[in-house]
């Protein structure tokens, strides 16, 4: 992996497959279907360009086991949401469900979010419709675009957390 600071980093490649680089070894990827963008909005379906922080790790302990990783981690629970909504106070955090505010369930029937990493984007200080729940989660098996979050296979995705990923710089 590069070095950031003291972040170990991943690189974000677009032109052809869409790629993520990171301790030797190159991962195909899914991103936002608009694209990456230096001005992220609430449901413009981008990725945000910038350093994101791998905040923590989130797993349903159900499917799959702890993962290896360089930050906390924590199993979910079919109760675990997180808020997308710019009028809530709890705009991009995690909330309990049932929430009044509008969200999505990070409990899901299919495996997209068995494995996510929480991306550090609009969470210090939270911006109200200035993107949300921006995930490294598992990739549909097409590699379909994202609402604007970084997905890969999961056997990439556990590789990349056990090499110690701190970070993604996407440009």
């Amino acid at each position: 992996m590069t070095s950031t600071g003291n972040a170990r980093t991943a690189q974000l490649r677009e032109g052809g497959p869409i790629t993520l680089a990171a301790a030797g070894l190159t991962f195909r990827v899914a991103i936002g279907k608009g694209g990456v963008s230096d001005r992220k909005r609430e449901g413009d379906g981008t990725t945000p360009a910038g350093l994101l922080v791998l905040r923590r790790v989130l797993y349903r302990a159900d499917r799959i086991s702890p993962p290896v990783c360089a930050v906390p981690r924590e199993p979910l629970s079919p109760d675990d949401g997180w808020c997308d909504d710019p009028q809530h106070p709890d705009y991009n955090r995690m909330v309990r469900l049932p929430h009044e505010g509008r969200h999505e369930r990070l409990w899901r029937a299919d495996a997209v979010y068995d494995l996510v990493g929480v991306l550090g984007w609009n969470d210090n200080p939270v911006v109200r419709g200035s993107g949300s729940a921006i995930f490294l989660h598992v990739a549909r098996p097409d590699y379909a675009p994202t609402d604007g979050c970084i997905a890969l296979a999961l056997p990439d995705l556990l590789a990349l957390l056990k090499a110690g990923l701190e970070a993604i710089m996407v440009q």
